[in-house]
């Protein structure tokens, strides 16, 4: 039986009649517009005339032999793209008129450059009190770090996540994609549609939203910061295992690598008789008595599941029902059945380079399906259909152009 929200009845996402403007630039805003795009919102993404958003020159690769960055096409289908000088007052007159009919913006410039510019919420509420305005810095709008720049690598080391990711005593190591980034657009989307909902329900207005890089990731530190406060001590880096669970981890088998986990205590005695060390169950009968004397175990774990080759270490585990998995790389990723099976390999159809593959959407409701409905945008490929849809003429945009305006 198929679930009901594998074959939604609607054509559109829940978002659907909503226009959000994207000022934002980089990672973080754009991943949290494309969130709000994949669940049906009009994006309008704003970039500048002079090359627009940073990640289209963050080269190589480019996606098949093409002039167009795989980064920037990984974070931005679902928009129309606008090219437009915010440093003329040409350009921030039309962001306002784009704001005044909109439901959200995003930007993510440094504390104080949008209301240098006229631009900020109170100036843009006060035009459209409907606005839900979210502004994403590294470290938040107060406090004494709040001009600081901010950078993955810098945010991932200050906020905790270095300090637990890596193999203990060797150099640390950073989560392999842009994780605080990509958290503070979570939380970016979390927050908007808190708001929005807000709005709605409470019949009131918009409101600005707050969200800081190091917020995101010391919140994501969650239990391992419970440990700190729990303990007084610090958790260090165990590579890819875990303080209080035993066995749960990456195992290096005869030809390659297997991860098994075994959280609770109905598996123990699974796994062992998975292994054949049956005499493990009551020698180690407790995940209590596994953690304390991990350090006898692991090794004697270690050399057992040394002896197989992966395949027969998942074929064993799967036999006695005991999570396992081999470690993927994108190709495995992309070609495994349940994730071809949940569409999260998609295709759109692109101006320039033909059948795009991106990453599926997460998301999956019954009646209003969240897709992959445009194509990542062409620098400024929707500037003059922007401009018309607010009134513009064709002199008019022309004239724009001419002013490096757009």
């Amino acid at each position: 039986m198929t679930g009901e929200a594998e074959s939604p009845d609607g054509g559109t996402g829940p978002l659907d009649g909503l226009t959000v403007i994207d000022a934002s630039r980089v990672l973080a805003g754009p991943f949290c517009g494309m969130q709000l795009g994949d669940l049906g919102a009009d994006v309008i993404k704003i970039e500048r005339p002079d090359g627009g958003d940073q990640t289209r020159g963050w080269h190589p690769p480019t996606y098949g032999g093409s002039d167009q960055a795989a980064y920037y096409l990984a974070i931005n289908r679902n928009k129309r793209s606008i090219t437009l000088n915010l440093g003329s007052s040409e350009g921030r007159a039309i962001l306002r008129e784009l704001a005044e009919a909109a439901d959200v913006l995003i930007e993510n410039f440094r504390v104080g450059k949008m209301d240098d510019w006229g631009l900020g919420y109170e100036t843009l509420s006060a035009a459209n009190p409907d606005l839900v305005y979210c502004h994403i810095t590294g470290y938040g709008e107060w406090g004494p770090d709040r001009h600081r720049p901010a950078y993955d690598l810098i945010m991932q080391a200050e906020g905790g996540m270095m300090s637990i990711t890596g193999i203990p005593d060797e150099s640390p190591v950073r989560v392999g994609v842009a994780i605080t980034d990509i958290a503070a657009g979570l939380y970016a989307t979390q927050a908007i549609q808190a708001a929005l909902l807000e709005r709605e329900l409470g019949d009131s207005s918009g409101q600005k939203i707050d969200i800081s890089l190091l917020d995101g990731v010391v919140s994501l530190m969650t239990y391992m910061a419970e440990f700190y406060f729990a303990t007084g001590d610090p958790p260090g880096r165990q590579g890819s295992k875990i303080p209080n669970i035993v066995p749960y981890q990456a195992f290096e088998t005869r030809d390659g690598w297997a991860v098994i986990g075994v959280p609770s205590p109905n598996l123990w005695p699974k796994f062992c008789r998975a292994i054949d060390r049956e005499d493990l169950i009551e020698a180690y009968p407790t995940n209590t008595a596994r953690v304390e004397r991990r350090e006898s175990l692991e090794p004697e774990l270690e050399a057992e599941i040394a002896t197989y080759s992966t395949e027969e270490v998942l074929a064993r585990m799967a036999e006695h029902g005991v999570p396992a998995t081999e470690i993927n790389d994108m190709a495995g990723v992309f070609d495994h059945q349940q994730v071809l099976a949940r569409g999260m390999r998609a295709q759109v159809e692109h101006p320039t380079i033909g059948d795009l593959e991106l990453p599926g959407v997460p998301l999956h409701f019954s009646r209003t399906p969240a897709d992959i409905r445009r194509h990542p945008p062409l620098l400024g490929e929707h500037t003059d259909e922007v401009l018309e849809e607010l009134g513009y003429s064709h002199a008019d945009i022309e004239q724009l152009r001419d002013g490096d305006v757009i």
